[in-house]
Formats: C-alpha cells, structure tokens, sequence
C-alpha cells in the first residue's frame, strides 16, 4: 500500500506513534484488568478455604482435647490439661509466625503491571541497556 499525502511526513509519524501508545496502554491496562480479577478470585478462594479450615480445625482440636483429658481424667488430669494447653500454644505460635512472614513477603499488588509500565518507561527513554 503507498502512503497517503496524510501519511507522509511529521503528522503521520506523530499519528503512528499515537496509534502505538494507545494500543501500549490498552495492553497495560488489559494487564491490570487481568490482575485485579486474578487477585479477587484467590482472595475469595482463600476466605472460604480458610474459614473452612479454621471452623474444622477448631472442633477437631476440641474434641482431642475433649478426648486426652477424658483418657486421663482419673490419673493425670492437671497434667493432660497442662499438655493440651502447651500444645494449642505452640501451634497458635507456629501460625502466628507462618502468618507474619506471609504477610512481609507478599509482593505488592500489581508488581507486574508495574513493573511492564517501568520497561515501557525505560524504551521510551531510550536507555542503553536492553530490557530483561
């Protein structure tokens, strides 16, 4: 196809590199889109699983509970309880612990949006060092 009068020249580039920047940020912000339902779908998945969990984890250590002092109910009661205590403490610990270093290293929302945008930014500026 030849080009145009309206082709040729400052304008049609300055055309050009608008269609180009346009379509750039219906990609980056198709992206988003994308990471935002992504993000929204886990979070769900990951209340309910959760709550689950926590509901059937609670009634199941009660119930040992329950169980270990009722073994030991004549003979050791103080200690049974002593040791179901111990035992609920560590494990409230070791979630407490798992929780903290989820929540520290968690990478921010849309790091990969951001970081496209950041590569987008160094190109245009013209860097010297090619992208990753």
């Amino acid at each position: 196809m030849t080009p145009g009068p309206s082709d040729e020249g400052p304008a049609g580039a300055l055309r050009a590199l608008g269609a180009d920047l346009a379509s750039l940020l219906r990609v980056r912000a198709e992206l988003l889109g994308v990471e935002l339902e992504e993000g929204n779908a886990r979070r769900k998945r990951l209340l309910v699983l959760g709550g689950v969990a926590v509901l059937f984890g609670a009634v199941t250590l009660q119930l040992v509970a329950l169980l270990v002092l009722a073994l030991f109910w004549d003979t050791h009661r103080v200690a049974a309880a002593v040791g179901v205590t111990i035992v609920y403490g560590g494990v409230a610990a070791w979630a407490f612990a798992a929780f903290r270093e989820i929540a520290r290293n968690t990478p921010p929302p849309f790091s990969a949006t951001l970081a496209e945008f950041r590569k987008d930014l160094e190109m245009l500026r013209g860097s010297d060092d090619p992208p990753d």
